[in-house]
């Protein structure tokens, strides 16, 4: 588990395998929360995984691909993507998003 607290700016960024960054906010075995920083036009290219995610749009606007069905978010907007279903986004804009799986992605710890 990592700290029950986390601060801005406390955690460092960590390249993504697509060209985005991301860093792990807090977890426990049951959740995690990290945030994700996309240029314009990045791509969080189309996957799928066994932990439910839900996701906040916390700056810039975001096509977002969940099953097959698109939709343009902006800020303040928010998505769910139940266990397995291919999901993916694309920033419209130079924006952030605010991820938490459940269970926590281990595969995000290193």
């Amino acid at each position: 588990m990592t700290d029950i607290f986390s601060h801005a700016g406390a955690k460092a960024w960590e390249p993504t395998a697509d060209g985005n960054r991301r860093r792990v906010l807090v977890h426990t075995d049951e959740l995690m929360v990290v945030e994700v920083a996309f240029d314009k036009g990045g791509i969080g290219a189309l996957h799928s995984h066994p932990h439910v995610q839900a996701s906040y749009v916390a700056e810039g606007r975001f096509e977002v691909t969940i099953d097959g069905r698109s939709e343009t978010l902006e800020t303040g907007s928010s998505f769910i993507v139940p266990s397995n279903l291919v999901h993916g986004v694309k920033a419209l804009e130079a924006g952030r998003l605010v991820d938490s799986f459940a269970p926590y992605r281990a595969d995000f710890l290193g």
